[in-house]
């Protein structure tokens, strides 16, 4: 494989990502937002974003949820973790990633996104970002996984990627301070 010019992680940002599932007249759907504002405006996605000072990695995943979709969860698994890096960006994304069965309070539309229940056979990863369809079917597999991304500079292309089955959480395939080089991860 050809090493592709990459640029260094320096930082990260902690982030999470929750969906929540539903049965329907017997047909299990799941929640999505489609984002109106801000970092992945126009696409559909979970709810969830930073974890602010002073909360936990759950915490902000159930504050998230409740500030986007207007609805309260009584328990989170922790499904997976993602890491993203955007080329040009020394920030890397820790994404943390949660599944949630039940919840309190009415799905509602938010300044940021616009709920909407999909069949899990419909989900429409023509309006996502690239990388769902890669692991989503690990995550609906109800497996515990990591994965890692590398997007081109217009956030579209996947560059490299891989992703792993883990018996628990968290996983060892962060970023640290390392950087991809042709299509591999080197640590410093």
């Amino acid at each position: 494989m050809l090493a592709m010019e990459t640029s260094p992680i320096t930082s990260k940002k902690v982030l999470t990502l929750v969906f929540v599932f539903g049965d329907f007249d017997g047909e299990r759907r799941v929640l999505l937002g489609m984002k109106k504002r801000g970092f992945g405006a126009g696409y559909w996605n979970g709810f969830g974003g930073k974890v602010e000072k002073g909360e936990t990695i759950l915490e902000g995943a159930v504050r998230e949820l409740e500030e986007e979709a207007g609805i309260r969860v009584s328990h989170l698994e922790r499904a997976g973790m993602l890491w993203f890096h955007f080329e040009g960006d020394p920030t890397g994304l820790e994404v943390h990633v949660y599944r949630g069965e039940t919840f309190e309070g009415v799905v509602s539309e938010t300044e940021e996104m616009r709920p909407e229940w999909f069949s899990l056979d419909k989900i429409p990863f023509h309006i996502m970002w690239p990388d769902d369809q890669i692991w989503w079917p690990v995550f609906v597999g109800n497996k515990k996984f990591c994965g890692r991304f590398r997007f081109a500079k217009d956030q579209k292309e996947i560059l490299a990627h891989d992703v792993g089955i883990f018996e628990s959480l968290p996983c060892e395939m962060e970023f640290g301070s390392g950087e991809w080089v042709g299509g591999v991860l080197v640590e410093r």
